[in-house]
C-alpha cells in the first residue's frame, strides 16, 4: 500500500515513492521466485464483449515476434476479408492461416453444411496441434461451433487433455462450455460496457475486421 503524501513537499513525496517502490520490487521478486516454469498454455477467450479474436491475434503477433511458428484455424467465419488475414498472410513461412468456416449461420442457412465445415476445421486443428513444427495454435470461434453442436465438446476436451504440452493453444468465441474452461490454464471473459454498433454505427474496418 502506498504511503499517503497529501500536504508533503515534492522532495518528500519523491523519497516516500522511492521507498514504496523498493518494497514493491522486493515483494514482486519474492512472488516470482515461487513460480515455476511450464510448457504451453491452453487459453480460452470468451464472453459477449468485443475483443476475443482481437486479443488472440495480438498474442499471435507477439509469438511471431519471438520467431514462433503459428497455426490459425477460423471456424464459422467465412471468406470475407479481414485485416488479420491480410496481415498474417504476409508471413507464409511462419504462419499457416486457414479460414475453414462457411460464414455466419444466418447467411449459410444450411445446418449440415455448417456441421461438415466445422468437423473439417476441427480435424485440421488437431493436425496442427499434433504437428511439432507449430508453437502456437489459434482456434478462432471454436466455442461457437461447440455451442451449436457442430463439434462435440467431449471430443474436444478429450483431445486437449492429451495434447502436446510444448505449445500454446488459444480458443476464442462466446459461450465457452464449462468443461472447456475447467481444463484451461487461462480463461478471460470479455464483458461489454459500450459498443458503437448499439448506437447505430456499422463495424469499423481496422477495428472490428
Amino acid at each position: 500500500m502506498s504511503t499517503p503524501t497529501d500536504g508533503l513537499a515534492e522532495a518528500e513525496k519523491d523519497r516516500l515513492h522511492a521507498e514504496d517502490m523498493k518494497l514493491r520490487q522486493a515483494e514482486r521478486r519474492a512472488e516470482r521466485a515461487t513460480k515455476k516454469e511450464r510448457g504451453g498454455l491452453l487459453m480460452v477467450l470468451t464472453g459477449p464483449g468485443k475483443g476475443k479474436s482481437s486479443s488472440a491475434f495480438g498474442m499471435v503477433a507477439r509469438a511471431l515476434g519471438w520467431d514462433m511458428r503459428i497455426g490459425i484455424v477460423q471456424f464459422i467465419k467465412g471468406k470475407w476479408q479481414t485485416g488479420e488475414k491480410h496481415f498474417f498472410r504476409r508471413f507464409p513461412e511462419a504462419v499457416t492461416f486457414e479460414v475453414m468456416g462457411e460464414g455466419f449461420t444466418w447467411d449459410v442457412q444450411d445446418r449440415q453444411r455448417d456441421i461438415a465445415a466445422a468437423q473439417k476445421a476441427w480435424q485440421r486443428s488437431c493436425e496442427l496441434i499434433l504437428d511439432p513444427e507449430y508453437d502456437f495454435v489459434l482456434l478462432d470461434e471454436l466455442n461457437i461451433a461447440i455451442r451449436n453442436d457442430y463439434v462435440s465438446i467431449d471430443e474436444v476436451v478429450a483431445f486437449l487433455k492429451n495434447r502436446p504440452r510444448d505449445k500454446h493453444i488459444c480458443i476464442t468465441g462466446r459461450d465457452a462450455r464449462p468443461q472447456l474452461t475447467e481444463i484451461a490454464d487461462l480463461v478471460t471473459e470479455m464483458t461489454p460496457i459500450k459498443h458503437p454498433y448499439e448506437a447505430g454505427f456499422k463495424p469499423q474496418r481496422g477495428v472490428e475486421f
